[in-house]
């Protein structure tokens, strides 16, 4: 499974894109500086994600959009289209 293809899952699941809990994780004081132990016990109480789906969150939620190009173009099957993620929604993704 692809990095966005872990994102798009979690829209599904919660019904809310990325981006927007990656804002509702900052409201809650979530940012570049924290542990992924806290932003996962969150995700897990408050929107029944588990560990990898929560990890993926984590990522842009500490790092950002950018992921490494390591898989991008490898035609794996964690292969993701491009090195930045798409947090506004999957039917809105471009590079779908």
């Amino acid at each position: 499974m692809s990095f966005q293809a872990y994102l798009d899952a979690v829209e599904k699941k919660t019904g809310l894109t990325p981006r927007q809990l990656v804002d509702l994780a900052h409201e809650r004081g979530f940012g570049p500086d924290t542990k992924a132990t806290p932003i996962l016990e969150w995700l897990k109480q408050d929107h029944d994600l588990g560990r990898g789906h929560g990890m993926a969150l984590v990522h842009v939620i500490t790092k950002g959009p950018k992921i490494s190009d390591a898989h991008v173009g490898s035609g794996g099957a964690h292969a993701d289209a491009t090195d930045t993620l798409w947090l506004d929604g999957a039917a809105t993704n471009p590079n779908a």
